[in-house]
């Protein structure tokens, strides 16, 4: 699942004791505009809203959620690219630009067990990841290759360069890169690349700094792939409009 645009309602979240992963908390404020897109960003979580449990799988575009009451809260566990599938036991591309029931992956009665168990938690953060924590307990340790492949693609490194510095080819690279990402190396590299170009522009980088510092054309190519993975415009998601 992809990162939230700054009014996304009320949000905080921190490093989890999963590698790499975040957990999130956020409470609808019921303001005009609060329900704003999710923005890709490689990964993949696993939600808690009003006693039900989702997963999100990773997002080739912007999904909106739909709108929430005042005060309704949702919890979640943010996995570093790669990571999910192998501890949902799903690969991630039957998951893409989708949010489904854990029920679906894990059984209807188990996914009831683990939602009652977040649902009457004091900390629900601290609930949901403990789940989580179990689950990678018997999922092994991250794919090494996998790691790699994401520190390459965000270091800007082409996918063909990616590929021969894993000394594999680049269909080998795209057939690995499915299950684990949910789509190809180019589209991660892409998805990665905003997220860094939106981490400067907030930073108040101009934009033709941004698209230069990460590796876009110029502003005009920084702004077409803004508005096709979001649908917005970067002034919008950086609240100028």
């Amino acid at each position: 699942m992809a990162q939230e645009t700054p009014d996304q309602g009320e949000y905080r979240e921190r490093p989890s004791r999963l590698s790499g992963a975040v957990v999130w908390t956020r409470t609808a404020t019921g303001a005009p505009g609060g329900d704003r897109p999710v923005l890709p960003d490689g990964c993949m979580d696993l939600l808690w809203t009003e006693g039900r449990l989702l997963v999100a799988g990773p997002d080739t575009r912007a999904f909106t959620p739909g709108a929430a009451g005042p005060g309704t809260r949702h919890v979640g566990v943010r996995f570093y690219p790669g990571t999910a599938p192998a501890l949902l036991g799903v690969p991630a591309h039957e998951l893409r630009d989708q949010r489904v029931e854990l029920a679906d992956l894990w059984g209807a009665a188990r996914a009831r067990r683990l939602a009652g168990r977040v649902e009457g938690a004091r900390d629900p953060m601290a609930a949901l990841e403990a789940v989580a924590v179990e689950r990678a307990a018997g999922a092994g340790p991250p794919d090494p290759f996998l790691t790699e492949v994401v520190r390459s693609l965000n270091a800007g490194r082409t996918v063909a360069a990616t590929a021969h510095a894993l000394g594999v080819n680049a269909r080998l690279l795209h057939r690995r890169s499915l299950p684990a990402f949910g789509y190809g190396p180019k589209t991660l590299a892409r998805v990665l690349r905003l997220q860094r170009a939106l981490a400067l522009a907030r930073e108040g980088r101009s934009y033709a700094d941004t698209a230069a510092a990460t590796g876009f054309a110029d502003q005009a190519h920084l702004a077409r792939d803004v508005r096709e993975l979001t649908g917005l415009t970067l002034s919008v998601l950086l609240g100028g409009a």
